[in-house]
């Protein structure tokens, strides 16, 4: 038998290899099996999770202004994302009533209307009934009040109907406004630029805690108000319970033409929508008329009924002081459409007063004419209007100056001359010895388009009675006064010499009614030029 080739091959040493750990190769399969399932489900659960959500939340929106409002209720678009809690977004929530509460406007309008929404919360609260919100921020809120006459409408749509599906804590606004409607003639709507709110909603029946800064246009300045709000009337808006404490600083009275200052006020407020009753103060440290243009502290202290759904105040009483004068008023201040504004009509009596403190004030120069205590007993009267307040404002009263000087060295001296020479001491008179005699005014008046008009103007100085009709600008630019003079004195002891021995025969010409003489006079002119003299010619007019 032949033999076989010579190999090594099977004298090598047999290698086996280790068996492989197939045990731990499954574990690390299945255990990443699991995850992908678990990602797959849990990706499938935040979906089915958002699915639910978003109607869950819409429902449960619409059906919790529902049943505050008993209103039909819109919303339309609701946005819900997963990301550390639930986030949620909404656009266009809008809540009507039965009635349009703004018919002017084209389309129906509803009550509420907020232009977005946001808030979070947890995850877990979606699930309760009812879910509960820590806090929702609104931009863009417009609250819409019917008229007086359509409000109890508000409430009648599904009356009784859903139930509070959300419990929110608190809610933050911002570039809110209020819209009060009405359907008087002449009236425009009240509006109020909200620019923050905050509004605790501590549940239905209970007042709502509020804080708010309102945007006042004139004056420009912020209002910061605190208070309670609530709970809703829903048949009658205006018997809804209001309260709370306000404060307005730095308010530019400039866009007020013809008026300039700052103002600082503060005061309460109670009673219900339709009548609310404040109470307050304000300082104005620099007011002044642009017609004068001499600033004075002004203070006041008033109290006041205010009809918050149509914006009307009743005075009763403002007490203000300036200088060394007070006086106090009575009246309203009611809004109109045409034209725009505010028509104030105010019955202001001066009981403390300088007539130079009131002539500083409204008369452009300087100093005023006259100085003396002075009382007043008027009516004042703003028309609304674009024009400034001096062109606006008219007064009608009567009035009395005691013991008044005027601060014209000449316009004094022919007072002082006058005097003298009625008593009969023309000689006194005319050495010019600057006694200062005080003069008494009082009469009627009438101011309108910055023109005093005076009748039945009444000037007593000692010896000396005038009875005088007339006009004096508050520019101090014209003087047209004219009047009778009727002095104790004869004509011839007027004056003295020679022209006294001329004048004897006339004299019974000019004794009449009981006078002395009497002879007709005017004085024209300007503040800082006047002229007084005999008004012969005026006389047989």
């Amino acid at each position: 038998m032949a033999s076989s080739p010579l190999s090594v091959d099977h004298l090598a040493p047999q290698v086996v290899p280790p068996p492989r750990p197939r045990g731990r190769f499954r574990k690390w399969h299945w255990f990443a099996g699991f995850l992908l399932v678990a990602a797959a489900v849990s990706v499938a659960a935040i979906w089915i999770l958002l699915e639910r959500a978003q109607p869950i939340l819409r429902v449960k929106i619409i059906e919790t202004l529902s049943a505050r409002f008993h209103s039909r209720v819109d919303l339309a678009n609701l946005h819900v994302w997963i990301a550390n809690g639930l986030h949620v977004q909404g656009r266009g929530l809008k809540i009507f009533g039965v009635t349009d509460p703004n018919p002017s406007d084209p389309g129906v309008q509803p009550l509420i209307e907020i232009g977005t929404f946001h808030f979070d919360t947890q995850l877990g609260s979606l699930f309760r009934d009812p879910a509960h919100i820590g806090t929702v921020y609104v931009d863009g809120l417009t609250m819409n009040i019917p008229p007086k006459g359509e409000r109890q409408q508000m409430g009648s749509l599904n009356r009784g109907k859903g139930k509070i599906r959300m419990i929110v804590d608190q809610f933050v606004c911002t570039d809110a406004k209020l819209v009060i409607n009405t359907a008087k003639p002449g009236k425009v709507p009240l509006e109020f630029d909200i620019k923050t709110l905050l509004m605790k909603d501590v549940g239905p029946g209970q007042p709502m805690p509020f804080a708010a800064v309102l945007t006042n246009a004139k004056p420009v300045g912020d209002i910061r108000s605190t208070g309670t709000f609530g709970p809703l009337d829903q048949q009658n808006v205006r018997d809804t319970a209001v309260q709370g404490a306000y404060s307005f600083t730095n308010a530019q009275l400039g866009p007020l033409k013809g008026i300039a200052g700052v103002l600082s006020s503060e005061g309460k407020y109670s009673g219900i929508l339709g009548r609310l009753d404040v109470e307050g103060t304000t300082d104005t440290p620099d007011f002044s008329l642009d017609v004068s243009g001499h600033p004075v502290a002004l203070h006041t202290d008033f109290q006041a009924v205010v009809d918050g759904t149509d914006g009307d105040t009743y005075l009763q009483p403002v007490k203000a002081r300036f200088l060394r004068t007070s006086f106090t008023a009575r009246g309203k201040v009611v809004r109109m459409k045409d034209p725009p504004g505010r028509d104030i009509e105010l019955q202001v009596v001066l009981d403390h007063a300088f007539i130079d403190d009131l002539l500083t004030l409204g008369v452009k120069t300087e100093p005023a004419i006259l100085s003396g205590p002075v009382s007043m007993n008027t009516s004042l009267s703003i028309l609304p209007g674009q024009g400034d307040i001096a062109s606006r404002l008219k007064l009608a009263g009567k009035f009395r100056v005691r013991e008044g000087h005027f601060s014209n060295n000449k316009l004094q001296g022919r007072i002082d001359s006058l005097s003298l020479r009625s008593m009969g001491e023309a000689k006194l008179a005319s050495e010019n010895l600057g006694v200062n005699v005080p003069s008494d005014l009082a009469g009627t008046f009438r101011l309108g388009d910055g023109i005093l008009t005076f009748s039945g103007l009444h000037f007593t100085v000692p010896g000396t009675r005038a009875d005088m009709t007339g006009q004096y600008s508050l520019d101090g630019k014209t003087f047209d006064i004219h009047g009778k003079l009727r002095m104790d004195a004869k004509l011839s002891q007027l004056t003295t010499g020679w022209k006294s021995i001329l004048l004897k025969p006339v004299d019974p010409f000019f004794s009449k009614h009981g006078a002395g003489t009497e002879v007709p006079f005017k004085v024209t002119g300007t503040n800082s030029e006047p002229h007084f003299g005999l008004d012969f010619g005026h006389d047989k007019q």
